[in-house]
């Protein structure tokens, strides 16, 4: 498995277009956040700003590179040559992802800690990691299943945008809206539950029970999409 992520990594380096996918636009999206941290908080509050970042990064750091990754080594039969060795299914895809996962985590880390130091820590720091990981364990769940229905690397572009673009808006949402309406709807949307749960464990005021059991939609996600990637997931290219 090792192998196999220290190989992507170097492959994820090479490649100029995932490598701004993967790091400038997050980065520049999430200092624009920060920057205008007032303005951003006057709309929602710094919860808000924590949500959104953290959905920027998940989107497209994380998910939108997981598909494109998939769908290009499948497309030149990198995939199918991986299970021709000793390395079992759950080991060539956990090797795959593993560098993008490591990356987004740490831009999160850094990100969520520039935030702190120029708007003051979160308060409940552990409620927050919490909401990080079940998100990104999330989208890695779902970007499974994308990429079972996406051909190559030119079709993840379009195939992504939906859940891309989708959570980011939920997000919003939530962040702004809170959950006093539509609650049902608002928690049970892809990212919807995770953003309430960033934004309580920024902002506090929300007992740690209510706020943990925004953990279980988020969860469910995780089991649906792998559930539909078991089912519809191709290790060769389509004939």
């Amino acid at each position: 498995m090792l192998s196999i992520a220290l190989s992507e990594l170097v492959q994820i380096f090479r490649n100029r277009l995932v490598l701004v996918t993967c790091l400038v636009m997050p980065a520049v999206v999430s200092a624009s956040f920060i920057y205008q941290h007032e303005v951003f908080a006057a709309l929602g509050s710094l919860g808000y700003i924590a949500a959104v970042v953290l959905f920027t990064v998940a989107a497209f750091t994380l998910y939108t590179t997981t598909v494109t990754t998939l769908a290009s080594r499948r497309q030149n039969l990198f995939l199918k040559r991986l299970r021709s060795t000793a390395a079992g299914d759950t080991g060539i895809l956990s090797g795959l992802l593993l560098p993008v996962t490591v990356i987004s985590l740490v831009q999160v880390a850094v990100i969520m800690t520039a935030l702190a130091v120029v708007t003051g820590a979160p308060d409940n720091v552990i409620l927050l990691a919490a909401a990080v990981v079940a998100t990104m364990i999330m989208m890695l769940g779902l970007a499974l299943a994308t990429a079972g229905v996406t051909n190559s690397p030119e079709h993840a572009q379009v195939t992504t945008l939906p859940i891309a673009i989708g959570t980011i808006v939920v997000a919003s949402w939530v962040g702004i809206a809170g959950t006093e309406d539509l609650t049902l709807l608002k928690r049970l949307l892809p990212g919807g539950s995770a953003a309430e749960l960033v934004v309580n464990a920024w902002n506090g005021g929300v007992p740690i029970g209510d706020s943990l059991i925004l953990l279980a939609p988020t969860l469910s996600w995780v089991v649906v999409a792998v559930a539909v990637a078991s089912r519809i997931f191709r290790w060769e290219p389509r004939r």
